[in-house]
């Protein structure tokens, strides 16, 4: 199977993130598309799943983007209260964790993903090449966390454990009418936390959105809002890519569709509980 020249990769995502370093980086990478036209299925499957990352996440490090965004933060004036203010400190706390594989509870949470997941399933190792069956791009997933840190993963174990039904379902794909080329599942996770905290504006001491500022009203009412938000927009990607009836290269206008739609979710006044979203009932089908 071959992929035609003037087909593209996925944009820069700047409705993610807009940095300098993205125009010099894609640049690069233009010339690493030309190529893919003229290799084979073997070799370009790999280099695809790399560009789904690179274009998702970005070329800069998870860590340098929350200091940049906190010396241009603007406070927010509208008043919480001491169980919001206390919870949302405590998430934003999560946000500053980069994924370190040297430490023993970062390789214990990879290992516990991995059982929650297969749990009849053996793993050989935390490099091994059944990370690939959970939708890493490598044998190595320690090196997919770069843009987004460890709450990521602690988002899909959440999802395993809380919601095991529809984790499932979407990990192997078993609903509606599936892409050849689907989207990689953990490299998934990973960009939609990724969203969500941009979506949010979690970066800033308070948000300064309406979605961000409600949703903080939820987290006073549940200290795991920001989790099961993560669950609910898994399970809106994928009824979004099934809709659109996505395949590989096309998983960038998915995700924005869904932060979109999340959006206008989050800015309804008469959502009181993070079950009140119209799309969590999407865990239950």
């Amino acid at each position: 199977m071959r992929l035609r020249r003037s087909r593209k990769c996925f944009p820069s995502c700047a409705f993610l993130h807009q940095v300098d370093e993205d125009e010099v980086y894609w640049t690069q990478k233009s010339k690493s598309r030309k190529e893919l036209g003229r290799r084979g299925s073997a070799r370009v499957i790999p280099q695809l799943v790399q560009c789904f990352v690179n274009a998702m996440v970005g070329p800069r490090s998870w860590t340098g983007l929350f200091s940049r965004s906190r010396r241009s933060e603007k406070y927010a004036e509208y008043p919480l209260s001491p169980m919001q203010e206390l919870r949302l400190l405590r998430l934003q706390e999560r946000l500053q964790v980069p994924f370190d594989v040297t430490r023993p509870d970062h390789r214990e949470a990879l290992k516990a993903f991995w059982h929650a997941a297969f749990p009849d399933v053996a793993l050989s190792g935390l490099i091994s090449e059944q990370w690939k069956e959970l939708g890493w791009q490598g044998p190595n997933p320690s090196t997919d966390f770069r843009s987004c840190g460890v709450i990521a993963l602690e988002n899909l174990i959440f999802f395993a454990r809380t919601y095991p039904a529809s984790f499932r379902r979407l990990l192997f794909k078993q609903g509606g009418r599936r892409a050849t080329w689907e989207y990689p599942f953990a490299v998934a996770g990973i960009n939609i936390s990724f969203m969500l905290i941009q979506l949010l504006d979690l970066w800033s001491a308070r948000p300064r959105c309406l979605p961000g500022i409600n949703f903080v009203k939820l987290l006073g009412e549940d200290e795991a809002a920001f989790d099961v938000l993560f669950c609910i927009a898994f399970e809106m990607v994928d009824a979004q890519w099934l809709a659109m009836n996505a395949s590989y290269m096309q998983f960038n206008d998915v995700l924005q569709a869904t932060r979109t739609q999340l959006e206008r979710e989050l800015s309804l006044e008469d959502t009181q509980r993070i079950q009140d979203l119209p799309a969590y009932n999407l865990l239950y089908q």
